[in-house]
């Protein structure tokens, strides 16, 4: 019966995308709502959008720091309507080489082609590929004009056999394969960027359609809740209820790190990730005692806070999350939350059946985020809170180590994002946020334009 159930879920999801994807467009596009589903098994989430002509339909992971559209355009995919960006266009950024083909013109081979970086922050490596424009089916919109980046993934593994056969140095243990797709739900041929730069999706949109230049997300918990969505140009304005959402927002200032955080950058180039303003962390109300400094970016680019869609939990510093931990375990206590063995990578996990419930997830000690501006973002059991089996539930934070290199201090991850409106407004400079929806009885499947 669950086995059914989960089959009726998923052919409902991959339904409502397709939908989505190509309904008849609008008179006039004021804005893009894009539909996002949630991989179950990886906890990342995914678009699906259609590429090329014959259109080619592809499930695409949203990448909030990710730099641009990228999918994988391999030997068995073509389109009549690609066309590759010269090495001299002034759409070729400087920084980027030149790529040449001596077989057949497609999408992943032509002469003279601006090459593109392609990058998952979960695979261990920078891959290259061709930056193109061809026709793109978003969100019921056939779209001319937008530039992407193609790559040839068979091709990776094909090299990797050539440098196998022909190395110098047989004694020396091989390196590991490229594996471009690492970390992504089966399913998925590429990534949605989202970034603060030219290429990435909400900026070519905005600027082909005249649209705002804001963008705002909104995850979901679980696809059995309706799917997330991505709104360019626009914000949603009320819930299925007919709340006024605007009355339920909190803004703070986004905050540019100074040193790029890509692996790979120019001297001077700032990072094109989405930063802000954390001073301190409450558990309970009670102000956490560490080391401040970590919370601020330092001239290096390292410490601050950044969000994450591609980091499945929030990731912290192991000066931050030691405390952190330690408070919420005190506090849990005291609340006669019954503690259980860990299960990696979480460490206080607690006894499904001890747990009180509220509208907002298990009644567990609140985590706050006191930002710059003196607002806080508060973190209700909902999202603080992962059910790891069917008895057993964790604080979803993760240590990320004391590393000797940069590394951002606290990263915020998609399932702290979950069930919350984030508006991200590229002109002020400024973040919305509504805290957890499901306190005011909503979830992101019932906004409204």
């Amino acid at each position: 019966m669950a086995t059914s159930l989960s089959i009726h879920v998923f052919l409902l999801t991959i339904v409502l995308l397709y939908v989505s994807c190509f309904s008849l467009p609008p008179q006039e596009q004021r804005h893009f709502t894009i539909r996002i589903a949630k991989d179950p098994k990886t906890n990342l989430f995914y678009t699906q959008v259609g590429i090329g002509t014959p259109r080619h339909n592809m499930n695409l992971v949203i990448d909030l720091g990710g730099p641009i559209l990228w999918y994988d355009c391999n030997t068995h995919y073509n389109s009549s309507s690609y066309h590759p960006v010269s090495c001299n266009s002034k759409l070729c950024p400087e920084a980027l080489s030149c790529n040449s083909c001596d077989g057949p013109f497609r999408p992943i081979c032509s002469n003279n082609t601006c090459s593109a970086n392609i990058l998952n922050p979960l695979a261990k490596g920078i891959f290259t590929g061709n930056t193109g424009e061809d026709v793109l089916a978003v969100a019921g919109t056939t779209v001319s004009g937008l530039l992407t980046g193609c790559t040839d993934i068979e091709g990776f593994t094909r090299e990797y056999k050539v440098m196998q056969d022909y190395q110098d140095y047989p004694e020396l243990p091989p390196p590991p394969r490229p594996n471009l797709m690492q970390g992504l739900p089966p399913s998925a041929k590429g990534i949605v960027g989202l970034a603060r730069t030219q290429l990435s999706l909400p900026t070519q949109i905005s600027s082909l359609f005249k649209l705002s230049r804001k963008f705002s997300l909104c995850l979901t918990s679980s696809n059995k809740h309706g799917l997330g969505n991505l709104y360019i140009g626009a914000t949603p304005r009320t819930t299925a209820k007919k709340l006024d959402v605007s009355m339920i927002m909190q803004s703070t200032d986004l905050i540019i790190n100074p040193v790029s955080t890509a692996p790979i950058y120019r001297d001077g180039d700032a990072s094109y990730e989405y930063f802000i303003s954390v001073k301190s962390i409450k558990i309970g109300g009670k102000v956490l005692n560490l080391n401040t400094s970590l919370l601020s970016i330092d001239k290096q680019g390292n410490g601050g806070t950044k969000l994450s869609t591609m980091d499945a939990f929030t990731k912290l510093h192991s000066a931050i999350y030691k405390p952190l931990v330690r408070e919420f375990v005190k506090q849990a206590s005291n609340k006669k939350m019954k503690k259980v063995e860990s299960v990696k990578p979480f460490e206080a996990c607690y006894d499904f059946k001890s747990l009180g419930r509220t509208k907002t997830g298990f009644d567990v000690p609140t985590i706050d985020l006191v930002l710059g501006n003196g607002v806080q973002w508060r973190i209700y059991g909902g999202n603080s809170m992962v059910l790891v089996k069917k008895t057993v539930a964790c604080l979803g934070v993760v240590d990320g180590g004391d590393p000797e290199f940069a590394m951002t201090s606290v990263v915020i991850g998609a399932h702290q994002l979950e069930e919350n409106l984030l508006e991200f407004d590229l002109i002020s400079n400024k973040l919305g946020f509504s805290n957890s929806l499901p306190l005011h009885n909503s979830l992101c499947s019932q906004l409204r334009i």
